[in-house]
């Protein structure tokens, strides 16, 4: 993984969990050969751990393959909600849970 690569290394992303895809704005140029271009996705696995869904894949650049960042995104679901959570150099850190019931009882909450 190459910091040199990125803007900003890990940026908080908030709520926003890729599955796959790159996150350009975030990518300078590449160090090795200084091109900035679109990237490459490769590497790519799908594993299911514990009734939880993990994807990772590289990140490379197009034109000498160097490899810019490692991503990895999970989702799993715990009792009434699905859990998403994104880490990667490029791509950032994020979170988010979302109710799988028709009415989300964190919302019903915060009525009474």
């Amino acid at each position: 993984m190459c910091g040199d690569c990125v803007e900003k290394e890990y940026p908080n992303r908030g709520t926003i969990c890729l599955e796959n895809g790159s996150f350009l704005l975030n990518f300078t140029g590449c160090a090795v050969c200084s091109k900035r271009d679109f990237m490459l996705i490769t590497n790519k696995s799908l594993k299911e751990e514990d009734g939880e869904e993990i994807v990772t894949y590289d990140h490379l650049c197009k034109n000498c393959h160097h490899v810019i960042a490692r991503h990895e995104y999970t989702f799993s679901i715990m009792d009434e909600f699905q859990e998403y959570t994104m880490l990667c150099l490029l791509c950032g850190k994020a979170e988010d849970t979302i109710s799988i019931l028709p009415d989300d009882p964190r919302q019903m909450t915060l009525l009474l």
